[in-house]
């Protein structure tokens, strides 16, 4: 019979017990061997919508309506280096974000609904006023005091909810921070369940909200009390003339509004199609029957350049050379082949960062890493890939906006600090 292993070495064999020790010692190795590296995070695609971390503006508990951050982004903002501080707020924000525009951001996605009004004769549009939780005032306890909507907005803690199809504006304030214009007021996208809202307001669907500034300063007259100056069509024109000297601040209506606000209002209404604001009346195309400036009898005035005037056109008592954008929801559908180019008429440069954004071959991918951190918009458009036909639109809009640059040998300038 043949021998075993252990008889032809010399070596007795083990005990029954010692076997079952060595046992026992392997499987507890086995049971405390670290797992495997997770690689699942690394191996995301950059389209794709991976799961997102709530991240406030201002701290505190992670929640449905805070700004979100990726895992990805999260772990770059703990990296060394990667975290920026800014009057108080630290976050790994797109820098083209102020601290101003996150802390409004927030109050406009968190605050406490205290009280509303209407504007009149802007149908669904909804003033409200907001507190920030934890905002006591007027009380030693920490209640808050009854609200005044005049007094809150006055202080700048002001919103107005507009229409759920609005929500295009809320990305126009994003394209607005890309391109380094900072013209249009913050806005973010929100679901509101304040009782003190009608059921329309609370029934489930997002919402853009808007800063309120509280110092636009608005004509007296009744009829044109969305401007800031009344300045039609050819007066516009004139302004535009190369080599004209600037008038003195008052000589005319807008004096005080340099060339180049027209400049930027002009290339970021021609990226949005807005047409309110310079061409209210669609002389730039043909307009489907259904077109508002059709309906309104607007576009007949079109063959009497005299009778075109200017909408919208506002600036702040605290900044009055800088123009504010408004009413920036625009049309996204508006179709390639019939862009209005009546926009561009007279504008003979543009901003220079503005055009470099254009020019970067990046537009589509720093839009999508600046509307992340709005989480109500980001999940109600289905995230990156929801958003890429909005955002391919704009990028060709774009593209073609530079082969005008080019072919009427435009120039660009130099932006003042912001």
């Amino acid at each position: 019979m043949a021998q075993r292993p252990w008889r032809r070495t010399g070596m007795k064999p083990p005990a029954p017990a010692a076997v079952g020790a060595l046992l026992a010692l392997a499987l507890l190795a086995l049971i405390h061997l670290p797992p495997p590296p997770d690689h699942s995070l690394l191996l995301l695609p950059a389209s794709s919508s991976p799961r997102e971390v709530a991240v406030p503006l201002s701290g505190g508990q992670a929640h449905r309506g805070g700004l979100p951050m990726s895992r990805t982004r999260l772990r770059r903002e703990q990296a060394p280096g990667r975290s920026r501080k800014r009057r108080g707020v630290e976050r790994d924000t797109p820098p083209w974000l102020s601290a101003d525009d996150l802390q409004k951001m927030w109050l406009l996605s968190r605050g406490q609904v205290v009280s509303k009004s209407r504007v009149p004769a802007h149908g669904q549009v909804m003033r409200v006023g907001l507190r920030a939780v934890g905002d006591a005032r007027g009380d030693a306890k920490g209640d808050v005091s009854p609200a005044s909507p005049e007094g809150d907005c006055q202080d700048g803690r002001c919103g107005l909810i507009k229409r759920p199809g609005d929500l295009y504006e809320v990305l126009a304030f994003h394209l607005d921070r890309v391109l380094g214009l900072n013209r249009s007021l913050p806005a973010v996208a929100r679901r509101f369940s304040s009782h003190l809202l009608p059921y329309s307001y609370t029934s489930g669907a997002p919402r853009p909200v808007i800063w309120w500034a509280p110092d636009l300063q608005h004509l007296e007259d009744a009829n044109n009390d969305q401007n800031s100056c009344a300045l039609g069509w050819l007066q516009y024109q004139q302004m535009l003339q190369p080599h004209r000297p600037m008038p003195v601040a008052g000589d005319a209506p807008c004096s005080s509004i340099p060339h180049s606000e027209w400049s930027r209002l002009a290339l970021f209404d021609f990226l949005l199609q807005v047409h309110d604001r310079l061409d209210r009346y669609c002389c730039g195309f043909q307009p489907d029957p259904s077109e508002p400036c059709v309906e309104e009898m607007l576009h007949e005035k079109c063959r009497n350049p005299a009778e075109l005037v200017l909408v919208h056109i506002l600036v702040r008592r605290s900044a009055p050379s800088r123009l504010v954008f408004i009413d920036n929801a625009g049309r996204p559908q508006h179709p390639e082949e019939k862009l209005n180019f009546r926009l561009l008429q007279g504008i003979d440069s543009f901003p220079a960062a503005a055009v470099a954004a254009l020019r970067s071959g990046r537009l589509q991918s720093l839009l999508l890493e600046s509307l992340r951190l709005d989480r109500e918009l980001w999940e109600s458009q289905g995230g990156a890939e929801g958003l890429r036909p909005l955002l391919r639109t704009i990028d060709r809009r774009a593209q073609i906006l530079l082969r005008h640059i080019q072919e009427h040998n435009l120039t660009v300038f130099e932006d003042s600090p912001r």
